[in-house]
């Protein structure tokens, strides 16, 4: 591969993302909130491939990790703030409009701060949730609730979309898969509960799906409410 080549391609995937978060928010403002939920995971896709790739090549770079960012805002801040707007907020006027105006500020905030801690090294963990993390929980709330006919909850969102926002800009710590190391003891075992679940997902893709971010996402909560417990017990 060549060299000019090897840079471009990672950034491609970069832009792609943004471009998959510009079509999701044209397809919410037109009511195709399944299609513009949908579209959101998917640039979850290309957000993961383009660092991989960057490493993967080596070609790593101050420029790709600013344009990730940028990228990131577009398509896991603006999209899901305004597919939550359009399914949801709309119908409660300022409140509504309000709420998905504060997800994508606290979305940019746990983006810069996250590249703040990134110049000085490559963190072991996340502190706060990750932005395409929060952008997927309420993507596949959307879908959720659409695959049930769950409409009259739809103020449930507004209130999730604050959570998430919430737990951005918080210093709750959420592991970073990039970091996890797999033991080769259990390697197998490992392979075979990934299939089972790759399975699952096959038959029962939006629960599935569902239930796997919101895992990830309690995650965090859980394991700081655990710590706090254990330590006001021992005091």
């Amino acid at each position: 591969m060549k060299p000019r080549l090897a840079y471009i391609l990672p950034n491609f995937f970069t832009a792609s993302s943004i471009f998959l978060g510009m079509l999701s928010i044209t397809k919410a403002s037109q009511g195709e909130f399944s299609i513009a939920s949908w579209l959101i995971m998917i640039a979850m896709i290309f957000d993961g491939l383009d660092g991989r790739i960057a490493r993967a090549t080596k070609t790593m770079s101050n420029f790709g990790a600013e344009f990730d960012s940028l990228a990131d805002i577009v398509a896991f801040g603006v999209a899901p703030a305004m597919l939550i707007f359009f399914f949801a907020g709309d119908d409660f006027g300022k409140f509504g409009f309000l709420v998905s105006a504060l997800y994508v500020i606290f979305g940019a905030l746990r983006l810069a701060r996250f590249n703040s801690t990134l110049a000085i090294s490559d963190p072991s963990v996340f502190i706060g949730l990750p932005i395409p993390a929060a952008a997927s929980l309420v993507a596949m709330g959307v879908l959720f609730v659409l695959n049930y006919g769950y409409e009259s909850y739809k103020v449930l969102f507004l209130a999730i979309m604050l959570l998430v926002g919430v737990l951005m800009v918080s210093h709750i710590r959420y592991p970073s898969p990039k970091k996890i190391k797999i033991n080769h003891r259990f390697f197998y075992r490992l392979l075979v509960v990934l299939t089972i679940i790759a399975s699952m997902l096959y038959i029962y893709s939006i629960e599935g799906l569902a239930l796997l971010v919101l895992g990830y996402v309690l995650y965090g909560p859980i394991r700081a409410s655990y710590y706090l417990i254990k330590k006001l017990l021992a005091s």
